[in-house]
């Protein structure tokens, strides 16, 4: 019942926050910054407008244009404080690379953001406003404007305006007022932001495109793979159907990845349905890996026909995971990330995570204890094929240790996300090394004529231990040398009859 409820608490928290082109601020109040007051309206990885395409009056996505539109920006202030004429309320818009272009400080002292008195003396600045400086490569920027409340008058409304991108990069919008009177405003409304392909964040636009080519990719290796299993049904056994299960799954999965940012390219929201089913299905689709890779290094099918006791704590741990998996994913990618404090943030990654780890060292653990079971047996097929799925699985954790270092390296030099341009191949890279160890799987156990002979079963391995130990107790007995011969000869070979009268007739004429 707990995990119900913490479900449908994130799942209504989600609906609040969706992150998406459409910024919708439904009545955020100003948080105080120094002297200034301050809402974030957004951060967005714009391409610049195609040449020749920019139409004030087009709403329409895909048409070349980029723009950052804002729509019915309303400020509101209660009717306690609203007599008196304010200072301006204002919408500040401007690149990553002119933030120093923001602010100012007089006679070296602290950084701010409204204008203070002793810069206002020395004629740098007008008090009470956002302090501005035009930009070094385009002076129209930064886009500044605002409005201001008459008295007892208790909206003030942005007027509609649609600022142009011509420039490629990561654009940041605040609102900001500096008159502490304001204290109680809250904003209301919403800004379009969009791309010339679409209403697609910058950021995201080419994992579009990348989960066509990994739905393509499902595809090659479903049908691939579906061949196999119908030529040699009869010759499948569990762990194969737990492999086709894992390639169902992650077909849906890129299909409906690949929706979810179709959609959100199209209309500038999330679709929050669509994602959380394509959340799900990775989620259930990485939890089934794990579990499939962790029973195969157990031997699962292969050496053992049933986990015996350990089912029970297996099943533990890959619900666990799902869980754990489920909450990360759903708000990193439905929910607002920006929102979440560090520890907020901690709290949902450090779990799965160590969940990850645990299953990293069972599976090593139990794949030695394999390998070794199947070398003092001289199952030497079977052996072989562990060995080599052994090499793929550490040379996966390898470059997933590597590629973690990286991620925290990026991620530390890019404080302002002025790389938003190379931000997706951060995810793609995980979804690519999933899949390539899936395709290293596939090859290993494709199915064959010969599958059976991979599937648990009495090898010539123990059959040669059973006729070595039976030869010893034959030895050590007292039977004549005749007799002996006569009991291990007596063992199922190929020979034709007349080799078999002949060994007969000589033991007669002994």
């Amino acid at each position: 019942m707990s995990v119900l409820s913490v479900t449908c608490c994130v799942l209504l928290f989600l609906s609040f926050i969706v992150e998406g082109s459409v910024h919708e601020y439904r009545g955020e109040r100003f948080v105080a910054k120094g002297t200034a007051f301050v809402v974030h309206g957004g951060s967005e990885g714009i391409y610049s407008s195609r040449p020749g395409y920019f139409n004030e009056s087009s709403a329409l996505p895909a048409n070349g244009d980029s723009y950052i539109r804002f729509e019915k920006i309303v400020f509101r202030r209660t009717e306690e404080f609203s007599n008196f004429t304010s200072g301006l309320v204002q919408a500040i818009v401007f690149e990553v690379e002119d933030r120093e272009t923001i602010g100012g400080s007089a006679y070296g002292g602290q950084r701010a953001i409204c204008c203070t008195a002793d810069l206002a003396k020395l004629g740098a600045c007008k008090q009470g406003v956002v302090i501005h400086r035009p930009s070094t490569k385009d002076s129209s920027w930064p886009h500044v404007f605002g409005v201001s409340f008459n008295a007892y008058e208790l909206d003030a409304t942005l007027p509609l305006r649609s600022i142009k991108v011509t420039k490629t990069g990561m654009y940041n919008l605040y609102f900001i007022h500096c008159d502490p009177n304001l204290k109680d405003v809250v904003i209301e409304g919403k800004t379009i932001w969009k791309n010339p392909t679409g209403y697609l964040p910058g950021r995201m636009a080419p994992l579009m495109n990348f989960y066509g080519f990994m739905s393509l990719a499902f595809v090659i290796l479903g049908l691939f793979w579906f061949y196999q299993y119908a030529r040699f049904w009869k010759e499948v056994f569990p762990l194969l159907n737990c492999i086709t299960l894992v390639i169902t799954l992650g077909m849906f999965e890129m299909a409906l990845w690949y929706f979810d940012y179709a959609e959100f390219n199209e209309t500038g929201l999330r679709p929050v349905g669509i994602t959380v089913w394509a959340v799900t299905f990775g989620t259930v689709k990485r939890t089934v890996a794990r579990l499939i890779i962790l029973m195969v290094s157990m031997g699962y099918g292969v050496v053992r026909p049933t986990l015996g006791g350990l089912t029970s704590k297996v099943i533990m741990l890959g619900v666990t995971f799902f869980l754990a998996s489920e909450v990360l994913e759903l708000v990193e990618n439905v929910g607002a990330v920006s929102d979440l404090s560090g520890k907020a943030r901690l709290f949902l990654v450090l779990p799965a995570a160590l969940l990850d780890a645990f299953f990293i060292i069972w599976i090593f653990k139990s794949l030695s204890a394999t390998l070794n079971k199947l070398q003092a047996k001289r199952m030497m097929v079977k052996l072989d094929i562990y060995r080599k799925f052994t090499n793929a699985l550490a040379v996966a954790v390898i470059v997933s240790v590597g590629w973690i270092c990286y991620e925290l390296y990026f991620k530390s030099n890019d404080v302002y996300n002025e790389h938003w341009q190379n931000a997706w191949v951060i995810p793609a890279f995980w979804q690519v090394l999933s899949f390539s160890l899936l395709c290293i799987i596939c090859a290993l156990w494709a199915p064959s004529q010969n599958s059976m002979r991979y599937a648990y079963s009495d090898d010539v391995g123990e059959e040669f231990d059973r006729d070595e130990s039976s030869l010893t107790l034959v030895k050590t007995s007292a039977m004549p040398w005749k007799d002996v011969r006569s009991a291990t000869e007596s063992r199922p070979v190929q020979a034709n009859d007349n080799e078999s009268n002949g060994d007969v007739e000589e033991d007669k004429t002994a």
